[in-house]
């Protein structure tokens, strides 16, 4: 048992593993609502389109999560207010932010001439690297967008996939949707630290993913999805302490693999079974 508690002896360790269990579960929850939906662009989008308020915060010397925060709640605001009126569709407005967005933080980045090594860590997560102040804030946060999400469940179940139900009983359709948008803006936020900018959709994706392989409800999917989040963030750190690769991408390619073995081998939906029966009823 020496090969699981001596890396905890580490406190950059404890901090990581907690960091990583709290985004893992984050993104794994949020996450069941941008597979359900059909947003994983957006998830994609959402994390480079926050280059701009990283840049400038770094410009600024002030924080890069607070610049990050900022820049991900225009964007969010912005894709809501493009595509309320019907006259653009959503994956039109998201396309036209994340491009404009994006370039607009790389010609940023391109002028800081030590970028490479100074925010290498929001391009590329470096959970290792986690302080005391960065966990207490991906905590705030977390707990933050978890407490919506609960106090909500209902109101955005019924928003997101009966809007002639919530028509009929008078939700407001629309705000719902804008604070879901700052909800995913916020958890792309929090996950900078851990799997960094190029990771962050694969986290929201593919653990909910895995869970809808193997249930039907939403609420039963996202305790799986989180479960498997967290298995996730758990072993891609040990894997990274082990063998020496980069945390961030050891931890999506645990999910990964997860989420090939729920493909085969799901008991309703897997490739494996599915093939068994359709030979079975062939031979019958």
């Amino acid at each position: 048992m020496e090969w699981l508690t001596d890396p905890l002896t580490y406190s950059f360790m404890q901090r990581g593993m907690a960091a990583s269990v709290i985004v893992g579960v984050l993104c794994a929850v949020i996450g069941c609502y941008v597979v359900l939906r059909g947003m994983a662009f957006l998830g994609d989008a959402m994390a480079h389109a926050i280059l701009p308020g990283i840049a400038i915060a770094y410009l600024l010397k002030g924080d890069l999560l607070i610049g990050a925060l900022i820049a991900a709640i225009i964007v969010a605001l912005a894709i809501g207010f493009l595509s309320r009126q019907g006259t653009i569709k959503e994956d039109t407005a998201i396309g036209i932010l994340f491009a404009g967005a994006l370039a607009f933080g790389v010609a940023l980045i391109s002028t800081i001439k030590t970028y490479a090594v100074d925010l290498s860590h929001i391009l590329f997560g470096n959970v290792l690297g986690v302080s005391e102040n960065d966990l207490l804030m991906t905590a705030a946060l977390a707990v933050l967008v978890l407490a919506t999400i609960v106090a909500l469940f209902k109101e955005f179940l019924v928003v997101s996939f009966d809007p002639v139900l919530a028509a009929t009983i008078r939700l407001p359709a629309e705000r719902l949707r804008m604070l879901l948008l700052i909800l995913l803006a916020l958890t792309v936020v929090v996950s900078l630290q851990t799997v960094g900018v190029g990771l962050v959709a694969a986290m929201l994706v593919t653990p909910a993913a895995t869970a809808y392989l193997l249930t039907r409800r939403l609420a039963p999917m996202m305790f799986t999805s989180a479960a498997i989040g967290a298995f996730s963030s758990i072993a891609g750190l040990y894997a990274s302490f082990y063998i020496n690769v980069a945390s961030g991408a050891a931890v999506v390619l645990i999910a990964t693999l997860i989420f090939l073995i729920a493909f085969l081998f799901a008991p309703a939906r897997g490739v494996v079974w599915q093939f068994i029966r359709a030979h079975r009823r062939i031979r019958a």
